[in-house]
């Protein structure tokens, strides 16, 4: 798949004349699993815009252990901290889900930001809407259980993938939602016996989307209405981020 400007939804939201400031420097890219955006502290040159796949925004302690804080698909960009000088920031940015997208050298970004203050206000309440997204994965790994969290967490990857079936391992599962693999093996399970999902080896497959946004509850859906409301704001905002898919029985 190609990478264009409409395959990013920040880069189909500028204007053309926003758009003419950095399309120069714009520079297709392949998005490997595994390709690693930015490393915790230390400095990097690009804020990558995916068309598909998804990064990971992970927080590492100082004992090294991981968890997934957010995540960025073609509703944004990252690192979010590129927006500052220099481009540093607290978080590993991994895809974790392979794809394409744009990426930008920082000091383009930069310079497009000081000319444009309609520019400037577009990424910043991007900025806003992942914030939320972080502050309710706060809030549910404090609130609810892990099936619920399963839930969550796989609505906020069709939203990105725009796909009924996702590539997700258990392994991978386990490492951003930071619970034991039998864990997620259970939650899994659950969904399954809800005719929500339907699992196999290294794929999940969405049977029931309202369902599982349903199962979910308070888990999913306001910063979704967010994002739109920040993003999307000359549309009606919907209850998620999407389309509603067709999902098969």
């Amino acid at each position: 798949m190609t990478a264009n400007r409409t395959s990013n939804r920040l880069l189909s939201a500028l204007s053309d004349e926003d758009y003419e400031l950095i399309k120069d420097r714009l520079e297709e890219v392949d998005m490997p699993h595994g390709l690693q955006l930015a490393k915790a502290g230390e400095p990097f040159g690009y804020a990558f815009f995916p068309s598909t796949g998804i990064a990971s925004v992970i927080a590492v302690s100082a004992t090294g252990r991981r968890a997934e804080a957010g995540m960025a698909g073609h509703e944004g960009f990252a690192p979010i901290a590129g927006l500052l000088h220099p481009g540093r920031g607290p978080f590993d940015i991994v895809v974790q889900v392979a794809g394409h997208g744009l990426r930008l050298p920082l000091s383009t970004l930069h310079d497009a930001m000081d000319r444009s203050r309609d520019l400037t206000d577009l990424l910043l309440r991007y900025v806003l809407a992942f914030h939320f997204q972080v502050a309710y994965t706060a809030f549910s790994n404090a609130s609810h259980t892990i099936d619920i969290r399963l839930a969550r967490w796989i609505l906020m990857s069709q939203d990105r993938m725009q796909n009924n079936e996702l590539a997700l391992t258990h392994d991978y599962i386990s490492l951003m939602l930071a619970v034991r693999r039998p864990s997620v093996t259970i939650a899994l399970h659950t969904l399954e016996g809800e005719r929500l999902i339907r699992s196999e080896r290294a794929n999940v497959i969405v049977r029931d989307r309202k369902g599982l946004e349903t199962f979910a509850g308070d888990a999913y859906g306001v910063p979704e209405r967010e994002y739109c409301r920040l993003i999307d704001q000359e549309r009606q905002p919907s209850a998620t981020m999407l389309t509603a898919l067709e999902t098969p029985a």
